[in-house]
C-alpha cells in the first residue's frame, strides 16, 4: 500500500508534471492582474505559462519521464488556462463574445460527443488532430495579441491581434467540425490504447 502511493506520488512530482502543476497555479494570478489593468504583468506570466508549456513536452521525453497523469493533466490545464483567459477578456470588452462563445462551444460540444461515444460503444481516446492543434496555438496567439495590444498600441500589434482573433475563430468552427467528422467514421472502430486529447 505504501509502496504504491510512494510510486503515485513519484509519477506527480516529476519535472514535466511539476510544471504543468505550475501553469494551473499561474491561472488566478493571471487573471488577477487582467482585472486589476496590470496588463504588462498579465502579459509576463501569460509567457511564463507559455514557456511551461513548452517546456514540459520537452522535459518529459528528454528525461522520459511521460506519464498517464501527465498525458491527461497538460492538455486540462492548457484549457483552463486559456478558457479563463478568454472568458475574463470577454468581460474586460477586451475580445468579442462572439470568438468566446464558439471557443466555449467547441469545447462542450466535443465532451460532449466524447460522452456519447463513451457511452454507445466504449471509445474514449481520439488522437489530436493538426486542426486541433492549429487552433490552440490560434487561441494562445489571440491572448498574447490582446494583452499586448494593451501594453503597445503599435500597429503591427493592432493587426496581429485581428489575424489572431479571426484564426480563432476559423479553425475553432473548422476544427469542431473536423473532430465531430472523425468520431462519426471512428464510431464503429474498435477504441485506441493510449490517451489523447483532440
Amino acid at each position: 500500500m505504501a509502496e504504491t502511493a510512494s510510486n503515485q506520488l513519484n509519477r506527480f512530482s516529476t519535472a514535466p508534471n511539476l510544471l504543468t502543476l505550475l501553469r494551473i497555479c499561474l491561472a488566478p494570478f493571471l487573471v488577477a492582474a487582467i482585472l486589476e489593468n496590470r496588463f504588462e504583468l498579465s502579459f509576463i506570466l501569460f509567457l511564463v505559462a507559455g514557456l511551461t508549456d513548452a517546456l514540459d513536452g520537452l522535459l518529459a521525453r528528454a528525461l522520459k519521464q511521460r506519464t498517464m497523469l501527465g498525458h491527461y493533466l497538460d492538455p486540462v490545464a492548457d484549457k483552463l488556462l486559456l478558457s479563463t483567459l478568454f472568458l475574463v477578456l470577454m468581460h474586460k470588452g477586451l475580445i468579442p463574445a462572439t470568438v468566446t462563445v464558439l471557443v466555449f462551444g467547441r469545447d462542450v460540444g466535443i465532451l460532449v460527443v466524447a460522452a456519447i461515444l463513451y457511452a454507445a460503444v466504449g471509445r474514449r481516446e481520439f488522437q489530436p488532430s493538426v486542426f486541433g492543434k492549429a487552433n490552440t496555438l490560434a487561441q494562445v496567439s489571440a491572448v498574447a495579441s490582446v494583452l499586448l495590444h494593451e501594453v503597445i498600441r503599435a500597429p503591427w500589434v493592432v493587426v496581429s491581434e485581428k489575424w489572431a482573433l479571426w484564426a480563432t475563430m476559423a479553425l475553432t468552427v473548422f476544427s469542431g467540425l473536423h473532430y465531430a467528422w472523425f468520431a462519426a467514421r471512428r464510431v464503429t472502430a474498435p477504441a485506441a490504447n493510449g490517451p489523447a486529447t483532440p
